[in-house]
């Protein structure tokens, strides 16, 4: 989709900068598919809810040395 924005030079200096991108477009692009990637782990988290009981580490190694 085409379309025309007025972004601060400075932004775009930075969103260039640590995206490593080659053009204008190419780091606008970037930045929007980081922005919505964020965005729906986000979402995805929230979904999952949250958990009452999770194993220790020290119980998780734990497992497979048990003999028998």
């Amino acid at each position: 989709m085409k379309t025309t924005i007025d972004i601060p030079d400075s932004e775009l200096r930075d969103a260039i900068r640590f995206t490593g991108a080659k053009t204008k477009r190419e780091a606008v692009v970037t930045a929007i598919r980081e922005f919505n990637r964020r965005n729906r782990a986000v979402e995805a988290v929230k979904m999952f809810g949250t958990f009452k009981s999770v194993a220790a580490n020290s119980e998780i190694e734990g497992w497979g040395t048990k003999q028998i």
